[in-house]
């Protein structure tokens, strides 16, 4: 199993994890559409070259973002990576993958 951690705006949060979700993320025994949720604040400054879909060029951005977990089987979290960028409205998505022991 992996858990798969990525930061979303407000606006594209369900969209997001739904998308997640049908690539087969948050399934957990007998349930699905599993995750834990907290809201914060990003930061980031585009830098040239960038198409922010927030923020301007060289100027520092916070906002509300959430932050989003669930667990992943092995042989879904490619597919589940890949629907996480396809969905996401920014250029680059930020999110973390690890992958957990078993005990």
């Amino acid at each position: 199993m992996y858990k798969l951690a990525f930061f979303v705006p407000d606006e594209a949060l369900e969209a997001v994890k739904q998308a997640v979700f049908m690539a087969g993320a948050g399934r957990i025994g007998e349930y699905e559409c599993c995750c834990w949720q907290v809201k914060g604040v990003g930061q980031f400054r585009p830098l040239p070259g960038s198409h922010p879909h927030v923020g301007r060029v060289n100027t520092l951005e916070q906002l509300p973002e959430w932050r989003v977990e669930m667990v992943c089987e092995d042989s879904l979290i490619a597919a589940a990576v890949d629907a996480l960028k396809q969905a996401h409205p920014y250029e680059e998505v930020a999110y973390d993958v690890w992958q957990l022991a078993d005990f």
